[in-house]
């Protein structure tokens, strides 16, 4: 018997996915945050971490790893409609082509940026999230979601501006930005943790499931397994 995927998990997931299509367009744009300068897609991607959280503290690693890569392939399926978009010749009277390939042709530097970062950072913070919970015996959910959130938003903020702006920028330039869009996402997920335990309190009442039960039978370090 095929096993059955959960409505609310599909739902989880398809709002993983967006979040991270949403900031890669988003961050073709510089933005200013006081003194602080950054990806604007810093707006929307630690909603993509709450919910990595979500999904590895109620359905367990194996299952983050599968909205991970979910993630990944939607990311690429859209670079591709893109560059495809930008090819096809744009009618006559339309005036936008100019701003429709700033902000939807990224260059391959920025995709290649954008794919690593996520991957590194997506993983290693799931990752981070299901040893913490085996460690802990389940508990101190507060302290796994912010550790495994610096964890991966260091590692995805270090590669994402290190790749994409090497050379464009001052090494200073970079070294600030790599520091604020770190600590703006995680500042961003410590303010928001009071609505993100709720939301998996009650997450795990409707689902009836905890992943701790399902992480004591499945070991989070093989990565090879699905």
């Amino acid at each position: 018997m095929k096993k059955q995927v959960s409505v609310l998990f599909l739902l989880t997931g398809v709002l993983f996915a967006a979040s991270l299509l949403i900031a890669n367009i988003l961050a073709s744009k510089i933005i200013m945050i006081g003194p602080w300068s950054a990806p604007a897609g810093v707006l929307i991607f630690p909603i993509a971490y709450i919910v990595n959280d979500v999904i590895a503290e109620v359905w367990g690693y194996a299952k983050a790893r599968l909205i991970i890569w979910a993630g990944f392939a939607v990311n690429i399926i859209a670079a591709l409609f893109f560059a495809l978009a930008i090819a096809v010749p744009a009618a006559p009277f339309y005036e936008n082509e100019a701003a429709f390939q700033t902000i939807l042709g990224s260059s391959i530097r920025l995709v290649v940026a954008s794919l690593m970062a996520y991957m590194a950072g997506s993983f290693l913070n799931a990752y981070v999230m299901s040893k913490f919970k085996l460690m802990t015996k389940g508990r101190g959910f507060s302290l796994r979601a912010i550790v495994s959130t610096i964890a991966g938003e260091g590692v995805d903020s270090l590669i994402f501006i290190t790749i994409a702006f090497a050379g464009i920028f001052p090494l200073p330039v970079i070294l600030t930005m790599i520091l604020t869009q770190a600590m703006l996402k995680t500042t961003y997920e410590i303010i928001i943790l009071p609505v993100t335990i709720l939301v998996v309190r009650k997450v795990k009442q409707i689902e009836g499931v905890d992943a701790y039960d399902e992480e004591i039978s499945y070991n989070p370090f093989r990565l090879k397994q699905i």
